[in-house]
C-alpha cells in the first residue's frame, strides 16, 4: 500500500540534502477470515502452535536480553490456567542501564536521514501486512482475549498503518519550510528531542503499543518501552518485528517494570525528553506531577502526551433511525467487552422511541455469544483482561442490583472460575447522575437514561456536564437543526464526534483518536500533525552577500 515518487529538492548549502519523496499511503484492508479463506487457515495454524505453550520474554536492554528476580506471568483471561508468557521486571538499575544506552545511541540515531528511518517502518508494516500477520494476531487474540476480527482490526490494519502514515508524514513534513527572502534561505531541521522518550502502553490494542514506542523513534528519538503486563506477548513480537525491520539496538529499549519502578526512574532522570502514555488518570497525573517536581533537573521541558479513556456516550433523539442506533450501540458498547477508550457506555433515549430500542437491544442481546475466541470463532465478545478488572467490573453489577435507581435489563452475571468472564450488562437508571454514569467502568456494561422527548436541550447540556471525561461521543438524529445544535453544544464533550454512527472504531489517517478534559491532551494519534509532537525544530537561516554596513539608513 506503499509508492515512493522521487522529485527534486531544493539544495540549501551547507546541509545534507534529502530526496524528497512524494508518498503514497493507502489504508491496509481488514481481512474477512472466511471458512476457507487462507487468512483463517494460517491465524488457525498459529493459534495452533501457540496452544498450551508459555513464551519466554526477557528485558531487552540493546541487543542484550536480560533476566531479573522478578519473574512475572502473562495469562490468557479466557483460561487464567494458560500461562502465555513469562517475563521478568526491569529494576532501577536495569532502567538506567536502559537510559544511559540509549543516550549512547540518540546522536547518531537523530542525524540518520528521515527517508532511511521510515523505510524501517514500512518495512515493519509490510512484515505484518504479509507474513507475521497470523503470529501477531494470534498472541493478541491468546494473550489479550480478542475475537478474530478484533485482533484483526487492531494487530494488523491500525498497526500497519500507524507506521506508514507515520512515515509519510515524516517524509513529508520535510517538505514544510518557512520562506526565504534573497540573499538568505531559511531551513526548518525537524530534530529528535534532546533526551530519551519513556513509552507506556495499556493492554487493550496492540497497536497503540507500537504506535506509542513507534513514532518517537521514528523521529529521531530514543524510546524506553514500558509495555503491559496484559500485553506481553503481543508487545515483545512487535518489537522483534522492528528490530528485524532494520531499527538497531539501544533505539527502542523493551523493558517491562513494575508501574511505580518505572515512573519513579524515567521522570527522576536528567535526559527524561518526553512521556507517551496511554492508561489510567490517576497513573498520568501521578507522572505528570512527578514531572513538574522535577523540572529543575531536567535539561530541557519534557513532552508529557497522554490519553486515558472515557466516559462515552449515545445520545438518542426523537427523529434517529432505531435500527441504526440499536446495532451500533451493541457494537459500540460490547465489542471487545468494553474495553474500548471509546466504547459507549452511558446512552440518552428519549421515551418515545425507547420501547423500541429496548426490544431490539435485547433482541440481540440474547444473540451475543461470550466465550472462548480461538476454540469458537463466532464468539462476539470474550473475558476481560484480568482479576483486577474483573473485580472492578463485579463491584459496579453490584451496585446496579443494590440500587433502587437502577434496574439491570439483561446481562449482569459474572464468573472468573476459568477466565473472567463477564455478561454484556444493559441497566437502566432513573438517575441520570448516577456514578454509574459518571465514572468509567472499561467493562461491558452500558446504562441508559430515559428523557421526556420535548426535553433533549437539557440532556443535551447534562450530557456535558456530567463526566470529566471527552474522548468519544455519537448523536443519533435525522433532524439537521438538533444535529446542529448538538454539535454545538457539545463541542467540547469528545475529541471525537459522531454523527449517525457509533463511537468507536477510529482509523488512522481518517479519524485521528483522542479527547480533551480527564480523557487526555488529545494529541491525534494517527493525523498528519502527530509526528510533529516527537520533534524539536530548529530554524536555520544562512545568509549568501556579506553583511558589510553597520549603519541603517535613517542614520545621517
Amino acid at each position: 500500500m506503499l509508492r515512493l515518487g522521487r522529485a527534486a529538492c531544493l539544495s540549501r548549502r551547507g546541509f545534507r540534502t534529502y530526496p524528497c519523496a512524494a508518498v503514497e499511503v493507502k489504508n491496509e484492508p481488514i481481512l474477512d477470515f472466511k471458512p476457507g479463506s487462507s487468512e483463517r487457515d494460517a491465524l488457525q495454524k498459529a493459534l495452533k502452535e501457540l496452544k498450551g505453550k508459555t513464551e519466554e520474554i526477557p528485558c531487552v536492554i540493546g541487543d542484550e536480553h536480560v533476566w531479573t528476580k522478578e519473574i512475572r506471568y502473562q495469562l490468557s483471561p479466557y483460561n487464567h490456567s494458560h500461562k502465555l508468557a513469562k517475563f521478568c521486571y526491569a529494576d532501577k538499575d536495569l532502567l538506567n542501564k536502559a537510559i544511559n544506552a540509549c543516550m549512547a545511541a540518540r546522536k547518531e540515531w537523530d542525524l540518520k536521514p528521515i527517508q532511511d528511518r521510515a523505510q524501517i517502518f514500512f518495512k515493519a508494516a509490510d512484515m505484518i501486512s504479509g507474513p507475521r500477520r497470523a503470529e501477531v494476531l494470534a498472541k493478541t487474540m491468546i494473550g489479550q482475549g480478542k475475537t478474530v476480527i478484533q485482533a484483526e482490526i487492531d494487530a494488523a490494519p491500525e498497526l500497519i498503518d500507524f507506521f506508514r502514515f507515520n512515515a509519510k508524514h515524516a517524509i513529508e513534513l520535510q517538505d514544510q519550510q518557512p520562506l526565504s527572502i534573497q540573499p538568505s534561505t531559511n531551513t526548518m531541521l525537524y530534530r529528535g528531542l534532546e533526551g530519551f522518550v519513556a513509552a507506556v502502553s495499556p493492554f487493550n490494542f496492540t497497536a497503540i503499543g507500537g504506535n506509542l514506542a513507534g513514532a518517537p523513534a521514528l523521529m529521531g528519538n530514543v524510546v524506553l518501552w514500558k509495555p503491559s503486563d496484559t500485553a506481553m506477548s503481543a508487545s515483545y513480537v512487535v518489537y522483534k518485528i522492528l528490530r528485524e525491520a532494520g531499527l538497531p539496538p539501544n533505539i527502542i529499549q523493551f523493558v517491562p517494570a513494575e508501574g511505580p519502578v518505572f515512573g519513579d526512574t524515567v521522570t527522576a532522570a536528567e535526559h527524561l525528553a518526553g512521556i507517551n502514555f496511554t492508561g489510567s488518570v490517576a497513573t498520568f497525573k501521578r507522572l505528570w506531577r512527578q514531572v513538574a517536581e522535577n523540572l529543575d533537573q531536567y535539561r530541557n521541558f519534557p513532552r508529557v502526551a497522554g490519553e486515558c479513556g472515557g466516559k462515552n456516550f449515545h445520545f438518542v433523539h426523537k427523529s434517529a433511525d432505531v435500527r441504526s442506533v440499536v446495532t451500533g450501540t451493541i457494537r459500540s458498547a460490547f465489542e471487545y467487552s468494553g474495553q474500548k477508550c471509546s466504547a459507549c457506555s452511558r446512552m440518552y433515549v428519549p421515551d418515545s422511541l425507547w420501547p423500541q430500542i429496548k426490544e431490539q437491544m435485547l433482541d440481540l442481546h440474547k444473540q451475543l455469544k461470550l466465550g472462548d475466541p480461538v476454540e469458537d470463532f463466532n464468539t462476539f465478545l470474550s473475558a476481560v483482561i484480568d482479576d483486577k478488572s474483573f473485580a472492578r467490573i463485579k463491584k459496579w453489577l453490584d451496585h446496579a442490583q443494590s440500587s433502587p435507581n437502577l434496574t439491570v435489563v439483561a446481562g449482569g452475571k459474572c464468573d472468573d472460575k476459568v477466565g473472567y468472564f463477564v455478561e454484556p450488562t444493559i441497566i437502566e437508571t432513573k438517575d441520570p447522575r448516577d456514578s454509574i454514569m459518571k465514572e468509567e467502568i472499561f467493562g461491558p456494561v452500558l446504562t441508559v437514561y430515559v428523557y421526556p422527548e420535548n426535553q433533549y436541550k437539557e440532556v443535551l447540556q447534562m450530557i456535558d456536564s456530567t463526566s470529566p471525561f471527552a474522548l468519544t461521543g455519537a448523536v443519533f438524529a435525522q433532524d439537521k437543526n438538533v444535529i446542529a445544535e448538538a454539535s454545538k453544544v457539545l463541542r467540547n464533550a469528545a475529541g471525537n464526534f459522531y454523527i449517525n454512527d457509533k463511537s468507536t472504531g477510529s482509523v488512522v489517517a481518517q479519524q485521528p483518536f483522542g479527547g480533551t478534559r480527564a480523557s487526555g491532551t488529545n494529541d491525534k494519534p494517527g493525523g498528519p500533525h502527530y509526528v510533529l509532537r516527537w520533534t524539536s525544530p530548529q530554524v536555520v537561516k544562512e545568509t549568501h552577500v556579506p553583511l558589510t554596513e553597520w549603519r541603517y539608513p535613517y542614520m545621517v
